[in-house]
């Protein structure tokens, strides 16, 4: 149970990866989306035909960007999670995710489902509804030149998993003499395209089923309305200690569950998705569905990132005691910029959450209450940080549709509610926020030094890996948008205190080898640092 919870906090960690792409692909696409709106630029600048030309070239690239997530999830999940050989698991995820379509599309064939008799005109022919043929046909999509099942990411990641575990299992395999040739790291891509078309005509056979469970998931998410809305926000930040948030954001994001459109008689699932197409093909998707769909994205993080969070920063700092403000200036003020210019918010709550489940669960709902009231308020801003760059690029630029007016209305009611809620808070219940631990807790040990900024980069880094328990107890680095995330030997022999004097937020421990390292959006730059450390 132990080595699931550590795989799927593995897997989370590696989908960071095509999110990242993603996400910087969607501020391209919005950018050129504003330049291409006349409400935005005027009739003369859209009539410019040389720089409409290069514009258009960034919506392709970012276009395909968006239709090829499947196989990016795949490479990723497979990269990520296997033990050596990265590389080789990567290609051998590409030629897994076309042999499983394969297999798939060779399944179809075979029971007469193709191209032409998924089509809503030919099904409507048939007696068939057109509300009924427009989700049927929703099923099936072409990928890679394939025609296959309509499975977004979810396939990506399946097939990303069978990839990974196969490789795992055999990337070391010896084989006999004559044939030894094909043996170790080589294996892994043959059995890989022996056994993903085989599961390709088995996921076939079951995959109708599991799209009308997540469809009647997804109905139901969409009957419940606010409430839907509000459950998946709180349950958002509720998971954000556990690292399994990404979870729950990748499915609502890329899945039926965050609604299905129809573009170009193609079908597109999922809330970034929609909203992306909505950009990238202008008119084709109505501003109510792109609605539904945002109801999930940034819009609703927008108050608490730009305003709710930095004003808790605020409360903080003047809670801390006299002789740290200094240091906890430094901190807050890091993590308010963080927080309200990009949306990454870890370096905040990583501040509190562990010292006070009432502070935790405030803020929770507060970013519940924020998702529906701009879904009531009928705001439409996507992307997925919900920082100033989201809310200008997506909100202002996007035009007056979207509402951005509102999120800044309440973001001025919510910075007061989280000042002096936090405030309070803080003072009335004694909590351990930075600057107001005991002195015991303060003074640091005088192996190590008692501030972050009195190190120099390798006297940080030594450090860090002294915290972790040394090189020997350290088994992995890696990291993600705000975490150092370590797989250690011995969780006993992992040091706190130590590790807070290099310029750490927080430590969580997420499994009995997992430790996470809060660090904000400077931790790339340090993991490599570990790393080159550790290798020399």
């Amino acid at each position: 149970m132990i080595n699931l919870g550590s795989k799927i906090h593995d897997l989370g960690k590696a989908l960071m990866t095509p999110i990242s792409v993603i996400a910087a692909a969607g501020i391209f696409l919005g950018l050129a989306s504003a330049l291409q709106n006349p409400n935005v630029t005027g009739d003369t600048f859209t009539h410019v035909r040389m720089l409409q030309l290069v514009i258009g070239f960034i919506r392709q690239v970012s276009s395909a960007l968006f239709a090829n997530l499947p196989v990016f999830f795949a490479v990723a999940t497979a990269m990520g999670l296997a033990n050596a050989e990265k590389a080789t698991a990567a290609f051998s995820a590409v030629i897994g995710f076309i042999g499983m379509h394969v297999g798939i599309n060779y399944s179809l064939l075979a029971q007469n489902i193709t191209p032409e008799t998924t089509r809503v005109a030919y099904l409507t022919a048939q007696g068939m509804p057109n509300s009924q043929a427009l989700i049927y046909a929703s099923e099936f999509t072409n990928m890679l030149g394939i025609f296959t099942y309509n499975m977004s990411v979810l396939g990506g990641v399946l097939v990303g998993l069978i990839t990974m575990f196969l490789h795992n299992r055999f990337y070391t395999i010896v084989l006999p003499t004559a044939v030894a040739f094909f043996g170790g790291r080589r294996f892994v891509p043959i059995v890989t395209i022996v056994v993903l078309p085989v599961v390709g005509v088995l996921v076939s056979l079951v995959w109708p089923s599991i799209a009308l469970g997540i469809q009647w998931v997804g109905e139901l998410i969409g009957r419940t309305g606010e409430v839907g809305t509000f459950i998946y926000a709180t349950s958002e930040r509720l998971l954000i200690p556990t690292g399994l948030h990404h979870i729950i954001n990748e499915t609502v994001r890329f899945t039926p569950l965050g609604g299905v459109a129809t573009v170009d008689n193609q079908s597109v699932v999922g809330a970034l998705n929609i909203f992306n197409a909505s950009l990238s093909h202008p008119g084709a998707v109505s501003d109510e569905v792109t609605r539904q769909a945002t109801r999930f994205l940034a819009q609703g993080k927008i108050p608490v990132m730009m305003f709710g969070l930095p004003a808790a920063a605020l409360a903080m700092y003047q809670c801390a005691k006299p002789e740290h403000k200094a240091r906890v200036k430094a901190l807050m003020l890091a993590g308010a910029l963080a927080s309200f210019t990009t949306g990454i918010t870890e370096p905040l709550e990583f501040c509190f959450i562990f010292v006070s489940p009432v502070l935790y669960l405030l803020h929770a709902v507060l970013t519940g209450i924020s998702f529906v009231l701009m879904q009531l308020l009928q705001v439409m801003i996507g992307n997925v940080q919900g920082g100033a760059i989201d809310w200008v690029i997506f909100g202002i630029l996007g035009g007056t549709k979207t509402h951005w007016w509102y999120p800044l209305i309440l973001g001025l009611f919510y910075a007061p509610l989280y000042y002096f809620s936090f405030r309070w808070v803080i003072t009335r219940m004694q909590v351990k926020t930075p600057g107001r631990e005991d002195e015991s807790e303060d003074m640091p040990s005088s192996s190590v030094p008692s501030t972050a900024t009195a190190q120099t980069g390798s006297e940080k880094t030594t450090n860090i890996i002294k915290g972790l328990g040394g090189e020997g107890n350290i088994d992995s680095v890696d990291c993600c948008f705000t975490r150092l995330r370590v797989k250690v030997k011995d969780m006993s022999q992992v040091v706190d205190k130590t590790l807070m004097t290099t310029g750490a937020m927080g430590v969580k421990r997420v499994t009995q080898n997992d430790v996470h390292v809060i660090y904000g959006p400077q931790v790339e730059k340090i993991a490599n640092d570990v790393k080159i450390e550790l290798a020399s």
